[in-house]
């Protein structure tokens, strides 16, 4: 119990240090082993920069950790305006010494692209 309950911690103080803030490796690096993981933020903050993940539920068994949240940004450069974008997504994460090293995530691609198209 106490191993999930420390693995709870690690990604609660990942998501706050990278909430808000640009995203890159070396920050990334210090939480993410999972080096397709560190691609997946990286495009996510190329595409919605500084987002936020907004913590909806967080459940850890040994050194897994299901983490389902709301990504929010704002998207600009792409459309005529900035755009407030929200959309749902969920990961799984193993943990080993503090760092994840292995994930999957499922977002609501649909979700995201409908709030992403340009309006004519």
């Amino acid at each position: 119990m106490a191993s999930a309950q420390k693995n709870k911690e690690v990604v609660i103080r990942m998501v706050n240090q990278l909430n808000g803030v640009h995203k890159d490796r070396l920050l990334l690096s210090q939480f993410i082993a999972d080096e397709s993981l560190i691609e997946h933020f990286l495009f996510f903050d190329s595409l919605l920069p500084a987002n936020q993940l907004l913590i909806d539920e967080l459940t850890a068994e040994g050194t897994r950790i299901v983490l389902r949240v709301r990504v929010r940004g704002r998207q600009e450069g792409q459309a005529e305006s900035p755009r407030e974008v929200e959309f749902p997504l969920v990961f799984g994460f193993e943990i080993e010494q503090h760092r994840i090293v292995h994930h999957w995530l499922v977002a609501d691609q649909a979700k995201l692209l409908d709030q992403l198209k340009i309006q004519k």
